[in-house]
């Protein structure tokens, strides 16, 4: 992420009113995490063994009561996955070798493709939150104008973007030396990726 959008993030978060943790947890609700594994396709090589989760609206965001974004950045960083930046997702299948992300809709829909070419397009709408293993190629298929997400990183990992097919091989080793976070981005430590990505 540019220095210049990192200072206008810190800036906002500044400013912003944000929810307490003890809001944060009477607004989380319980879902049954949808979970898709892909495999290796010999562009992308997705995780080899961790599956994208998808959350439908876990959090109840009533924007008349709350940001919602501020409310999902809030969350996410609770749970240890700060970094945090806000914006689209990126028109191009990519990917991160060295780290883990989340992905939360703040606003708007979205249809993104995970896995890479070969993978599955899912439709995101406000609310949804979606966790993609090292490795999980990703883009943005389509979206309307208002689209807003909030991403965020766990603690562990250096942060890179790979798009290049040719990286493939080397990147694999990568993804699978990334150890799993120690907290769900939306549960925290009882649930969610602790029991997925065991």
């Amino acid at each position: 992420m540019p220095i210049l959008d990192q200072v206008k993030n810190v800036a906002r978060k500044l400013m912003e009113s944000r929810p307490s943790p003890d809001d944060l947890l009477a607004r989380l609700r319980s879902r049954k995490p949808i979970t898709r594994l892909f495999r290796d396709d010999g562009t992308i090589p997705n995780h080899p063994r961790w599956p994208l989760v998808i959350y439908r609206a876990p959090l109840v965001l009533d924007p008349a009561e709350v940001d919602p974004a501020a409310a999902i950045d809030a969350l996410f960083a609770h749970n240890g996955w700060g970094r945090s930046w806000r914006n689209g997702i990126y028109d191009f299948t990519h990917y991160h070798s060295q780290i883990h992300e989340v992905l939360g809709v703040a606003r708007g829909s979205a249809e993104v493709e995970f896995g890479g070419p070969r993978g599955r397009i899912y439709a995101l709408k406000g609310g949804d939150v979606a966790v993609l293993p090292a490795g999980t190629g990703h883009r943005l298929v389509s979206a309307n104008d208002d689209l807003l997400v909030v991403g965020a990183y766990p603690d562990t990992g250096k942060y890179d973007e790979v798009t290049d097919s040719r990286q493939r091989l080397d990147a694999r080793e990568r993804i699978a030396a990334c150890p799993p976070p120690d907290k769900d981005p939306v549960y925290g430590e009882a649930a969610g990726l602790c029991l997925l990505w065991d």
